[in-house]
């Protein structure tokens, strides 16, 4: 196990149970966002998140579920993900130790291939769970998004007393629309399922405060940790692939190199073609000029 910490903000580099067994204590964490392996199949380089059984994985998933209910505070909060078939199973083991205060759905749009003999997916469950749910961080007026009710229809609320129009604002609902991660997004980095910056903005804005603890137990592309450092939270996260475990360091500035090795955001296709386009006039240009050698 390998430990970066730079002031708030650490990175380890090891099995996410023994992490949190040995190095993060228990009640020192305000929020805890937990994006895991969803056992459906995923190649996260070279490594499939699939068990022998569904049994297997679950097994493994209440282990690190119960471990991290241990790290949160008294008014600490949770949010957590899996695929839409293991969720009813996490819902129930959940509800016995925690409140669940929403079931929340982030869809997005897919123009890839869907399914075509049945339903494809377009969306991901969260649970956003509190230890007290008389006691817990939630700033609504930092998530308020656009009520069309108001801001653009107009329309007037005749209960009140004189009438007025409806506010423009509102805590959102709890279906989250959000695109997902595409290769030519400025935020993109190569990972399988990496989740995009907005929507971790709005559970860190909602469930955390400035100078509070985020913890990441399947950091991947360490958005989570990145997201904190941006709206001054502390953060800690914890990755097994070392591949994954570069890509942190680097978005949090915790390191220029990596065992030797410069740590710098992957080139994509469309940038090399980019440059190569770029660069060729000035190619033209050299290769035009007059060989000194031959003036004399």
């Amino acid at each position: 196990m390998e430990k970066f910490d730079y002031q708030t903000h650490k990175i380890i580099h090891g099995d996410s149970l023994e992490a949190l067994s040995n190095e993060v204590a228990d009640n020192s964490i305000n929020l805890i966002f937990i994006d895991p392996p969803y056992n459906i199949g995923k190649n996260f380089n070279g490594h499939k998140d699939k068990w022998a059984t569904d049994e297997e994985y679950l097994s493994w998933c209440y282990e690190w579920i119960d471990m991290c209910i241990k790290k949160l505070k008294p008014n600490g909060s949770m949010y957590i993900m899996t695929s839409t078939q293991f969720m009813p199973y996490f819902d129930i083991f959940i509800r016995k130790q925690m409140t669940i205060l929403s079931r929340l759905v982030w869809y997005y749009d897919s123009s890839g291939v869907q399914a075509k003999n049945y339903y494809g997916s377009m969306y991901e469950p969260i649970l956003f769970c509190v230890r007290n749910p008389d006691n817990y961080t939630f700033n609504a007026q930092d998530i308020l998004v656009e009520a069309k009710t108001g801001a653009k229809r107009k329309l007037i609320d005749y209960r009140k007393n004189p009438p007025q129009v409806y506010r423009s604002e509102k805590v959102p609902g709890n279906v989250w629309e959000f695109a997902r991660v595409r290769y030519r997004m400025d935020e993109y980095e190569n990972h399988p399922t990496q989740k995009p910056i907005a929507l971790l903005e709005r559970i860190i804005k909602a469930s955390s405060n400035v100078g509070d603890t985020v913890l990441d137990p399947f950091s991947g592309t360490f958005t989570t940790s990145f997201v904190a450092k941006q709206l001054g939270r502390k953060s800690i996260g914890i990755e097994l692939q070392e591949d994954y475990v570069k890509i942190g360091l680097r978005r949090l500035q915790l390191a220029d190199e990596y065992k030797g090795e410069k740590l710098q955001k992957e080139i994509r296709a469309f940038e090399t073609k980019k440059m190569q386009v770029q660069t060729a006039p000035l190619l033209n240009l050299f290769e035009n000029q007059p060989d000194e050698t031959s003036v004399y």
